[in-house]
């Protein structure tokens, strides 16, 4: 056994979530099976987005083709200090002093800064929020700890007038039929409103008129999720299917009617990444029809706002919330009572924080090594409200490699 048996980094709140402008309180618990001559003990408190991605180009044909591999990427740093809790800091002179076998907790604290964007974690960009603590020894390895923390950007959807307004996209598509055209397949799209937050059902209204003289496959439903990454020289677009319901086939000359059927909101970061410059979250959702055999669907998009505090009007139709939420039906998706309450001064019911609907990514960086302890596997969790006890459907992100622009 080595010198060191505990190291390891504690949030006051177990659930590790925070909104811009709170401060972060903590402890550090070290143990020592024997004394350890050090520089000292140190915290590293570091947030902000990456981007990057690579991209390979051709040139040339036969022997003289030639591949070469682009990097494209872009950063934004929102914080980056480091507290000393023991010993000295990075630079400091004089002599090193020795930490004694036992058991020591070090608290500590830190002040966010406010206008921070919320936690967001893909392949391509990311936006990390993370602490971490190192044991300085001179001339040995050093021992390291990391933990990752979520910001929630407390996007309130009741000071944007489009979150409470309904709205109507209608689509029309002609489709050739052997040598000469068919009649159009139309359909109109219909939201009650366009703001929802996460655990809300979207409720559908729409109908389809199939014109034509071919069948078509199905017709559904889908929630988009469409990133935008700026690096420096180039912008990439992702696109990523969150949830999606369907009907069946529709005949020629007959109609499909859609009425209210549940579209499920998971757990998602709110529309914009506000505070973010380098990457930007839209959300669509999408009415398809498929036609059978060759041919494109017909599609009709209609953008939505997907926020971190409710509409008032919503809210108070649910009341008090129950006392152990629950997740959706089909969902194993991990869900803990909210401990801080949301900065909002309006009366709604708490939501819970729910773990992001795409799961986990390791957030192992060129720094850690294997021997860094602390969780490396992570997902940030955004606010969620269990409003909805229905059967609707069961929603299976789509990773955003499965859905290249």
């Amino acid at each position: 056994m080595g010198k060191l048996n505990i190291f390891e980094i504690t949030f006051s709140n177990p659930q590790g979530v925070f909104y811009g402008g709170q401060l972060i309180q903590g402890h550090v618990t070290v143990e020592l099976n024997a004394e350890m001559k050090m520089r000292g003990i140190r915290l590293h408190f570091e947030g902000g987005a990456r981007v990057h991605w690579s991209e390979e180009h051709s040139t040339g044909t036969g022997k003289d083709r030639r591949t070469t591999t682009t990097h494209y990427s872009s950063n934004e740093t929102y914080f980056n200090h480091i507290l000393v809790l023991f010993g000295k800091g990075p630079g400091q002179k004089g002599d090193d002093p020795v930490l004694q076998a036992g058991r020591y907790v070090y608290p500590f604290n830190f002040q966010l800064p406010t206008g921070i964007p919320s936690s967001y974690e893909s392949h391509t960009g990311r936006v990390r929020y993370s602490v971490g603590g190192v044991i300085d020894r001179p001339w040995k390895f050093d021992h390291t700890t990391k933990r990752a923390f979520t910001i929630v950007d407390p996007l309130d959807l009741n000071l944007d007038p489009q979150a409470r307004q309904g709205a109507t996209a209608n689509g029309q598509k002609t489709l050739c039929c052997l040598c000469c055209k068919s009649g159009p397949i139309s359909a109109v799209l219909r939201l009650d409103r366009l703001g929802y937050v996460p655990g809300e059902a979207i409720p559908i209204s729409c109908e389809i008129h199939n014109g034509s003289r071919r069948s078509m496959s199905s017709s559904f439903v889908q929630l988009k999720q469409t990133v935008l990454y700026h690096a420096t020289s180039k912008t990439k677009t992702m696109c990523n299917t969150v949830s999606k319901i369907s009907h069946g086939s529709i005949q020629p000359g007959d109609d499909d009617i859609w009425n209210g059927d549940l579209l499920s909101i998971p757990p998602l970061p709110p529309s914009g990444l506000r505070g973010c410059q380098i990457i930007d979250i839209t959300y669509t959702v999408t009415l398809n029809v498929d036609p059978s055999g060759v041919g494109t669907d017909l599609v009709v998009p209609m953008n939505i706002l997907i926020g971190s505090i409710p509409l008032q009007s919503v809210a108070r139709q649910y009341g008090p919330p129950p006392p152990l939420p629950l997740p959706p039906a089909g969902s194993d998706i991990p869900i803990q009572p909210i401990t801080p309450s949301a900065p909002s001064n309006i009366d709604i019911p708490p939501p819970s924080y729910a773990e992001c609907a795409f799961g986990k990514v390791n957030i192992r960086e060129e720094n850690d090594n294997e021997h860094t302890r602390g969780n490396m596997d992570y997902a940030p969790v955004y606010t969620y409200y269990n409003w909805n006890q229905h059967d609707a459907n069961t929603f299976v992100p789509v990773t955003e490699e499965q859905n290249k622009l």
